[in-house]
């Protein structure tokens, strides 16, 4: 396979992150109201926005602000709900060259959402930086802006669109997951399997209080070790990995 030019993974970047970034802009709204709420101005929202790059972080994090909690309690917060990305992380090192440099890594490692991250783990071959590069400027791009104006228009629009601008997100999601899935029995077994036992886990009265964070973590970490196990991937050469 020919190697492609910085110029062009960071195209095919831009490209492919485009989707995401309408997405963003209109979830990011919500978010951008909430932090006018509780008094931040715009800017101060769209720098929330730009530092965290996390829905349920950043609405957790607006909480603990409005109820004068303390670092420490931030901290914890943030840790729970955004452990997930660790385990991204852990799988988009393995689709980086060995040889890729650290500053490289955590320029990847900054924009890792769940939407990045599925066209990020989707791609052929190595994954270039440079591609990550893209779909992370114009998709945060599109995050701050969001919440940027959001904040300007504060409580002016009605709540109701605020909640239907929501259901984008996982529409696009969706539209993340569904074309390998169709191509792939392994792919679509993993997703319905994993929406199975992540409705298990929200209604099972033993684990239905753990938060969000904690349940996508148990049903990443069961799930995945089943499908590596029972779909092992072929490396070049016929050995497994």
């Amino acid at each position: 396979m020919e190697k492609k030019s910085r110029k062009t993974n960071f195209i095919e970047g831009l490209h492919d992150g485009f989707p995401i970034c309408l997405g963003y802009f209109a979830v990011s709204f919500a978010i951008g109201i909430q932090a006018a709420g509780i008094g931040m101005t715009s800017f101060q929202a769209a720098m929330l926005s730009l530092l965290n790059v996390t829905s349920a972080g950043q609405f957790a994090g607006i909480e603990v602000i409005a109820a004068g909690g303390s670092l420490l309690e931030m901290a914890g917060v943030q840790f729970i709900i955004n452990l997930r990305y660790m385990l991204m992380s852990t799988a988009l090192s393995q689709k980086v060259d060995p040889s890729l440099e650290t500053r490289h890594r955590l320029g990847i490692a900054y924009g890792v959402t769940d939407e990045i991250f599925g066209i990020s783990i989707l791609r052929e071959g190595i994954l270039s930086p440079w591609f990550s590069y893209g779909a992370i400027f114009i998709a945060v791009a599109g995050w701050v802006a969001g919440t940027f104006f959001g904040a300007l228009a504060g409580s002016v629009l009605p709540q109701r669109l605020i909640y239907a601008l929501g259901i984008a997100l996982y529409g696009m999601f969706i539209a993340i997951i569904v074309p390998p899935a169709r191509e792939e029995k392994s792919i679509l077994i993993g997703v319905l399997s994993a929406m199975a036992a992540s409705t298990i886990l929200s209604y099972a009265p033993a684990v239905r209080n753990l938060s969000s964070g904690t349940r996508v973590i148990l049903v990443t970490l069961v799930i995945s070790a089943v499908c590596a196990w029972i779909w092992p991937v072929q490396e070049e050469g016929g050995t497994k990995k």
